[in-house]
Parts: structure tokens; sequence; C-alpha cells
């Protein structure tokens, strides 16, 4: 088990991936699809985004609203189940979308490490779908936190993990600005779980409504508030939503802003702006493009 730095944005890890990607795009003209987390519009401006990664040379650029929607449908099925259980005999289940969040249990909690749901987190979900969807493509995972590229670091199915900053670098070095015209993900439209960076975003997300009751859910945001549950467990709860982070995914070591207020408006403004946009109708809901893969541990 790796051990975690936790408040600091970690620039290099096994090593510093920036030159081969950059050798990669620019030189060598390799196909390549970037991931972006959900968390990327509290860091960066939309579409601009898209339109700076396509021009350093990213064929692909996807988000992993489509994973989390994978992974949900695993939560609502694990869920679902625990809850027929009668009372008593249903199962304390922790969220492990965090990769922060399983560390720290392995490491200073191990007796929980039972109770952590056994399903990949949307990284290595979408990850995956695109390792299916684009099989001839390298995958590039930029991360808000040095827990996700850890993570990300020990899948066989990412092949490069750089985070916010190391991509401000890049954009800064070529002079990237993007435009503001219109240009969408290379997606498949599952757009309701962007709000997944946001604290609480997988309970919202989830349809938990009539499987978990009233006060058998707890939802806590930054490590210390979920420590102290883990030192004195209600044992009504059945379901932890927890991320490492206060504020979730937008409080991220990698991202500039330390303001979660002002970095959940940019979400949310995100969110109102993609929902705006057109949608055809054969992109949306193409469960079928994940259909058969594993995403259990």
């Amino acid at each position: 088990m790796q051990k975690t730095k936790s408040r600091i944005c970690i620039t290099k890890f096994k090593k510093n991936n920036i030159p081969e990607i950059e050798n990669l795009l620019r030189v060598k003209k390799e196909k390549m699809v970037a991931m972006l987390a959900p968390s990327f519009a509290a860091e960066f401006d939309y579409p601009q985004i898209i339109h700076q990664l396509k021009q350093l040379g990213f064929d692909k650029v996807v988000e992993l609203t489509f994973g989390a929607k994978m992974v949900n449908r695993e939560y609502h099925r694990i869920l679902e189940d625990n809850s027929k259980l009668p009372d008593g005999k249903k199962k304390l289940w922790i969220s492990s979308v965090c990769p922060g969040i399983v560390y720290f249990i392995r490491e200073k909690y191990p007796q929980f490490e039972k109770n952590i749901i056994p399903i990949d987190s949307p990284v290595i979900a979408m990850s995956k779908i695109c390792k299916r969807v684009y099989p001839l493509h390298r995958v590039v995972f930029i991360a808000p936190c040095n827990q996700k590229k850890i993570e990300a670091e020990s899948s066989s199915f990412v092949d490069y993990t750089i985070d916010y900053q190391q991509l401000k670098i890049i954009f800064s070095k070529y002079n990237l600005k993007g435009s503001k015209k219109e240009i969408k993900f290379d997606k498949f439209y599952n757009d309701y779980t962007k709000i997944y960076p946001l604290a609480g975003g997988l309970s919202k997300t989830a349809h938990l409504k009539g499987i978990i009751k009233p006060g058998e859910e707890k939802k806590f945001d930054g490590i210390l508030e979920v420590e102290k549950f883990l030192k004195n467990p209600d044992k009504k709860v059945i379901f932890l939503d927890v991320t490492f982070c206060k504020g979730g995914c937008i409080g991220g070591p990698c991202l500039t802003s330390k303001n979660i207020a002002k970095n959940k408006e940019r979400i949310m403004d995100y969110m109102k702006k993609a929902a705006e946009e057109s949608i055809p109708k054969t992109k949306i809901g193409l469960i079928k493009k994940a259909r058969g893969l594993n995403f259990k541990w």
C-alpha cells in the first residue's frame, strides 16, 4: 500500500510524464484520448479547454461522466440488495469513488476495509470504456489531486497521468488559448453526473430514493469528519458517501482556487451551459458501449 501525501499537489510520481506526452502528441502524432476529471470546470474555462486539448494534439477528449454513470448503476444494485436485508443485518457500505478515502481506510482503519464498496472509481471505469471504444488510443488522465494520480498510475487501463497545474504549464508553453466556439466532448451524454465533483454528488445521482431510509446515510466531505465517524460509527448508518477533500473534488489540492464556494459556482455554471447544448438523439444513454465490462474489484 503506497502512502499518500494529502495536503500538496505532487507534480511528479513514478516519472515526469510531460516530455513523453508532448513527444507523442506533437512529434509522433499518436492517437491519444484525454480524460478530464469532472472538477475541471472549477479550474478551466469551457468549452475553451476542449479546443486547447485538441490544439495540443489529443484526438479525443472525454469527461468522466459516463464512467460515473456506470459506477452509479453498480452502487444502486449493491445498496438495493443491502436494503432488502432485515434491520440489524444490513451492512455498512463506504463509497470508494475517492481513492484518498480508500487509501486512508486501508492504512489507518483496516477493520473497515471490508466495508469499502468493491467497485471501480469513475476514473478507472471510464478508462476501461475508453480502451474498449478507442482501442488504438493511449489514455491520459488529467487529475485534480495526487490520490487520483496514484490510483490512475496503478491501473493498466491508464497510460499517463498529469494534473491540472501540469496541463496549464503545457498550454502556456505552446500558447494555447482555445476558443469560445461550440465544441463538444467525445462522449456518451450521461451528463447528470457532472455534479459528481461536489460533496454528496454520488448520492444525488445514484437514484437511492426508496432504497436508503432517513438516517441510514451520512455524507462527509473532509477526512477529519470521516475519521470522526469511523472512531464512533452510528450503527443505524448503512451508507457513507464520503470524499477526502473538503467540498469534494472541487477542494482538490491541484486546483488553483481554494475557495470552495467559488469553485462550486463554476461547476454549476458549467452544468447550465452544458444543459443548453443540443444532444443528438443517437448519442443519448449509450449503455451498450460499456456492456459486459467488469467494474468490480
